[in-house]
């Protein structure tokens, strides 16, 4: 087979372009400065910004809709799944099922939005003597019209749970395959989805996969298995890459055909990274507005409207933009737990 393998090829932003089932991904690669004790940035970093509302970039990093401390005050949503993998740097969630957490450095947080819920995605500056960088994904999966409003349910993925494929090549060379949805021969069992994911809906073959590839690696990316399945790989570390005997020099968002192996060639210098997002498309009308992912602008309006009259359970938490402390211990607190979950092997 030597047609190409790639459908399209995409330039990579802030904002990666996806297929159905997913909606966007969002990479976020903040350099933030040393923190003012307070868990904020110095006051002085802060000039010239439009705060509550800043995507600058300016001096590295963005403050988003922080005031103080940088990230996402509480906010709505409904009808999709938020998956966010965080690979440098603490996050704080709170939201208003009552669960709360600190993680990061390769932990995954899975929010199934359902019904309705509000949260919070705090970025705390811990560290007061040295920079406090900050790099994560997030990941917005559609859920199907017999799922949109489903209970709304919090999962922790901890780093130390989470599958890996180490796979060493005839030269030696190593590849790291980190399995955060779906399976993958050679890996540990792959951690449940879920209940109402729509990565746990039978036949929807849905993978997210981080891949990283030494220089000179090569590794063979398995076919998939559902004969509808869609695939994207997005290459945004490294400077050369072979795919499938194509040379590619600039990183990329690549829908790829989904039925076949393709071959993985770091032929750079440097480590090579991709992610793989795949899945079984949906295929039921996309209507968003803002926070809400819904069928029909009726629903939108809807989801408005309960949201004004509910608040989605309301708030239960003193501030808009909760903290968790000055310690960097990660955690989690579930809905009606007593006790905080901590990551485990």
């Amino acid at each position: 087979m030597s047609a190409s393998p790639i459908i399209q090829s995409l330039p990579l932003g802030a904002r990666w372009p996806c297929i159905d089932p997913f909606l966007f991904c969002a990479h976020h690669n903040d350099a933030y400065p040393a923190g003012d004790g307070q868990l904020g940035v110095q006051a002085v970093e802060l000039e010239d910004r439009p705060m509550g509302s800043d995507f600058s970039n300016k001096d590295g990093f963005s403050m988003y809709h922080g005031e103080h401390v940088p990230g996402f005050p509480g906010h709505p949503h409904r009808g999709f799944e938020t998956v966010t993998l965080v690979r440098k740097g603490l996050i704080d969630h709170a939201d208003s099922l009552g669960a709360a957490a600190r993680f990061g450095g390769g932990d995954v947080q899975w929010v199934t939005a359902g019904a309705g819920i509000m949260h919070s995605e705090m970025f705390p500056l811990l560290n007061t003597d040295q920079p406090n960088p900050l790099e994560l994904f997030q990941i917005w999966l559609n859920l199907p019209a017999s799922h949109k409003m489903v209970k709304p349910h919090f999962t922790m993925l901890w780093n130390e749970r989470i599958p890996r494929l180490h796979h060493t090549d005839e030269g030696g060379k190593q590849t790291t395959v980190t399995v955060i949805a779906g399976a993958l021969e050679g890996a540990d069992a792959p951690l449940p989805a879920p209940p109402e994911s729509w990565a746990s809906q039978e036949g929807a073959d849905l993978a997210i996969w981080t891949i990283s590839l030494e220089p000179g690696a090569r590794w063979t990316l398995p076919a998939a298995k559902g004969a509808e399945t869609r695939r994207m790989l997005y290459w945004f570390v490294g400077n050369r890459l072979q795919l499938a005997g194509q040379a590619l020099d600039a990183h990329a968002a690549l829908q790829v055909e989904a039925g076949r192996a393709l071959e993985l060639v770091n032929t750079g210098s440097e480590t090579a990274e991709l992610v793989l997002l795949q899945g079984k498309p949906i295929r039921e009308p996309v209507v968003q507005y803002g926070p809400f992912v819904m069928n029909t602008q009726q629903e939108i309006v809807q989801a408005m409207q309960d949201f004004r009259r509910t608040q989605f359970g309301g708030w239960p938490w003193d501030s808009h933009a909760p903290v968790h402390g000055a310690q960097p211990r990660r955690f989690a607190r579930h809905p009606g737990a007593s006790e905080d979950e901590v990551p485990q092997a």
